[in-house]
C-alpha cells in the first residue's frame, strides 16, 4: 500500500470552549480531487491552516509526502510541494499577468536578485506553458488588476502551478464568480491539474460543483469529519443534508 500524500493523525485544536479540530484522522491519496464542504465555522479552513503551517495544532501531527511537517513554516511547507490558492486572489496588481507568474516562479527558484532582470530569472517557456494551461496565454501583457474575477482566480492558480506543487489546496475557487462562469472555471482548473498531475483539495459550497468535479468529499461539522466518501455517498448522508446542505 502506497504512502498517503497527506496524512493527519489525531489533530486537536480548540479556541476556548470552541473545538475546531476534534481528533481528526485523515489521509489523502495521490491523484485525488477532494472537495471539503461544511457550514462556516465547521473547521474547514482551520484544518487547511493547520496542514499548511499557518496554525499549529494543540495535539496530533501532519505528514506530507512521508515527512512530518507539523511544525514547519508555511514557506517551507510550500517548498516541499503543498501549495495554497486563497479565496481572494493574491496577485501583484501593478504587474502584468506574465510578470505575476514570473515573480511567483522567481520566488521559488531564488534566482531573482538586484542585478538579475525578472525576464532572465525565469524560463519563458515555463511561464508561457502555465498560462496556456489556464487559458490566459492571450492576456499575458494585460495588467492583473484589469482582469475580471474569473481570470484573476485563474492567474492565482497559474502562480501556484508554476511552483510545480504535488498538492494544490484551493480555497473556494468559484467564490465571487458568476453562476454562468463557474463550471467553465472549474473545468479549466481540472484540466490544468491533470496536465501537471497535481493532487487537489478544494473548499466549495456549490453542491453542483462538488458533485461534478470531486472524486471524494469530506464534510465537516463542528470540528470533525462527519462523512467521507464519494460525492454520491456524502451528499446523500442525512446528517450532511441537514447540517451542511441545509435541507
Amino acid at each position: 500500500m502506497s504512502t498517503p500524500l497527506l496524512q493527519t493523525t489525531d489533530l486537536q485544536l480548540a479556541f476556548g470552549a470552541v473545538v475546531v479540530a476534534d481528533h481528526i484522522n485523515f489521509s489523502l491519496a495521490r491523484g485525488e480531487r477532494l472537495a471539503v464542504i461544511g457550514q462556516n465555522g465547521a473547521g474547514k479552513t482551520t484544518f487547511i491552516n493547520i496542514c499548511t503551517g499557518l496554525i499549529r495544532p494543540q495535539g496530533g501531527s501532519v505528514h506530507f509526502d512521508g515527512e512530518d511537517v507539523t511544525r514547519l513554516s508555511p514557506r517551507v511547507i510550500a517548498s516541499r510541494g503543498m501549495v495554497r490558492s486563497f479565496q481572494l486572489p493574491q496577485l501583484f496588481s501593478e504587474h502584468t499577468v506574465r510578470d505575476c507568474v514570473r515573480l511567483a516562479a522567481a520566488g521559488k527558484s531564488g534566482r531573482l536578485g538586484l542585478w538579475t532582470p525578472l525576464a532572465q530569472a525565469v524560463s519563458k517557456d515555463a511561464v508561457d506553458s502555465v498560462l496556456e494551461m489556464v487559458g490566459l496565454a492571450a492576456r499575458g501583457d494585460a495588467l492583473s488588476a484589469a482582469l475580471p474575477e474569473g481570470q484573476r482566480k485563474l492567474l492565482d492558480i497559474a502562480m501556484a502551478l508554476v511552483l510545480e506543487p504535488k498538492l494544490l489546496i484551493l480555497d473556494e475557487p468559484t467564490s465571487g464568480v458568476s453562476t454562468d462562469e463557474k463550471h467553465g472555471l472549474m473545468a479549466t482548473i481540472m484540466r490544468a491539474l491533470d496536465a501537471q498531475k497535481v493532487t487537489a483539495i478544494f473548499v466549495e459550497h456549490d453542491v453542483d460543483i462538488v458533485s461534478q468535479y470531486a472524486t471524494r468529499v469530506a464534510a465537516w461539522i463542528a470540528g470533525r469529519i462527519a462523512a467521507d466518501g464519494t460525492p454520491e455517498q456524502v451528499l446523500a448522508d442525512l446528517e450532511v443534508r441537514k447540517n451542511v446542505i441545509g435541507e
